[in-house]
């Protein structure tokens, strides 16, 4: 009996850390995660994503840089640089350039050639025309969103008139037309503040801003409508209710956290749209007339297309790259959000 009791106590001591070991690695592998943790690993694994990621993080690279670029690569967007050559020295009699494209070869001083009848560089415009579709695309997409996520909490959570009032305001303004207002607003901005160029150029830019945050708010302010509807009467708000927690509270610390998801996509989303109505609005005119933009060089390139292509497709392609960068790059954020999604 003795024997056999210490055999057995040999074996039950044998058997314990054996047991101890194949009980952690299953307690680690039984670790959750949180939804935010698996979207940014399926974005990780997400092949077109991460390119379209690279292609983005290049193009504010040389967005933010472009005036170090510009004077690393002896190019200029204006005149304002004693050393920028003047119009006589790089055009010809007949406004186009004398050296360059498109009646000469490629040189490594102006790799994208010079702009007929003013001189400029067309490297040189490009990245200052990307910085300023990006910050307008930026500054449109923080204010739109703080806009309308606050709008969309309100109008959610609140009952009654308050939500009907706040409905009937973004139906309102969704059937406003956008080019209607664009196109009202461009003259009045050109007559008040044309009398120094800068404050036209800085007036024009806060201008297209605000216009593009006045009609582009409605659509994220639904979505969030929609979402707090559903929110609202889940346990934890009703909770939060009841113990008498203040309306504020309830919607930036309750409910605006579980909104996260789709602010993100709407955001990523909204970026494309913003940076081609930019482009669209200077190239109609109405825009950023009196600042580089990849719309406005578009609309001064339509007249040169025939002999001088490059002049046109080069501010072309990077709004092509950059818009389908960004839609790609969306579609990604909203497939990795989306729990019914299995790329």
């Amino acid at each position: 009996m003795a024997l056999s009791t210490g055999t057995d106590e040999i074996v039950s001591g044998a058997e314990g850390p054996d047991e101890k070991s194949e009980e952690a690695p299953s307690s680690k592998n039984l670790a959750g995660r949180s939804p935010t943790q698996i979207a940014l690993e399926r974005l990780r694994k997400d092949k077109v994503a991460l390119v379209c990621s690279a292609i983005l993080l290049v193009l504010v690279l040389l967005a933010v840089f472009a005036p170090l670029i510009c004077d690393w690569l002896n190019i200029y967007v204006d005149y304002s640089n004693p050393d920028a050559p003047r119009p006589s020295e790089v055009l010809g009699p007949d406004n186009y350039p004398i050296i360059g494209p498109p009646d000469h070869g490629f040189i490594w001083s102006h790799p994208l050639g010079i702009e007929p009848r003013t001189g400029y560089d067309n490297l040189a415009y490009i990245l200052y025309g990307l910085r300023t579709s990006l910050m307008v695309a930026v500054l449109a997409t923080a204010f739109s969103t703080v806009v309308g996520v606050t709008l969309g909490l309100i109008a959610g959570y609140a009952r009654g008139w308050v939500d009907s009032a706040l409905s009937f305001f973004i139906d309102f303004f969704l059937s406003f037309p956008f080019i209607l207002g664009a196109l009202a607003l461009a003259p009045i901005i050109t007559q008040r503040f044309g009398g120094s160029s800068d404050s036209l150029a800085r007036a024009q830019l806060l201008s297209i801003v605000g216009v593009l945050v006045f009609f582009g708010w409605m659509g994220l302010a639904r979505l969030i409508r929609g979402q707090v509807l559903s929110l609202r009467e889940r346990e934890f708000v009703q909770a939060a209710q009841v113990i008498g927690v203040p309306t504020r509270q309830v919607l930036f610390k309750e409910l605006l956290p579980n909104l996260v998801a789709p602010i993100v996509v709407a955001v990523s989303l909204s970026l494309p749209g913003y940076v081609a109505a930019e482009a669209g609005l200077s190239y109609l005119g109405i825009g950023l007339t009196e600042s580089p933009s990849l719309g406005r060089m578009v609309n001064n390139a339509t007249n040169y297309f025939e002999n001088y292509p490059l002049y046109l497709w080069s501010p072309v392609i990077v709004i092509m790259i950059m818009v389908i960068a960004l839609n790609l790059v969306g579609d990604s954020i909203r497939d990795a959000f989306d729990p019914k999604t299995r790329r």
